[in-house]
């Protein structure tokens, strides 16, 4: 395993637990940069707004879990892409609307590109829309 490929596995890891910028920073450049092309997210500019913003996710979808389909290092780019579904009920507050008891299986994926053995910028591939209709909040 090269070391970009252990750095972003204990990052998505991190992030898809929940554990916010405070588990995810050791394995980011302080000013990585994030993107998606998803509703919820335009407004997200940066990998510690958005690991963040998936740490309040968990306490509105505290069942949040997911099944990690594929993981893969493009050394020549220096990039590692990891695709896999989430699974989550609607039960925590805090969400758009109260808890609709609804779930969703959601698939999506990063491509997490690095500077030396950090993640500099990370890029989100999820179509939202269909989610946030599962999830009963569209």
């Amino acid at each position: 395993m090269t070391p970009i490929t252990a750095i972003a596995g204990k990052f998505f890891e991190a992030c898809e637990a929940g554990k916010g910028w405070e588990g995810c920073k050791a394995y980011c450049k302080p000013e990585a940069t994030f993107s998606a092309q998803a509703e919820p997210l335009l407004g997200v500019k940066t990998l510690q707004e958005y690991s963040d913003w998936m740490k309040g996710m968990m306490t509105v979808v505290p069942d949040g879990r997911y099944d990690l389909k594929a993981f893969a290092t493009d050394e020549d780019r220096k990039s590692v892409t990891a695709y896999g579904v989430f699974h989550a009920t609607h039960t925590g507050p805090g969400g758009p609307v109260p808890p609709t008891g609804k779930k969703t299986s959601t698939d999506y994926v990063y491509v997490m590109e690095f500077d030396g053995d950090k993640i500099k910028h990370m890029t989100k591939i999820w179509h939202a829309g269909l989610a946030l209709k599962d999830l009963g909040w569209a």
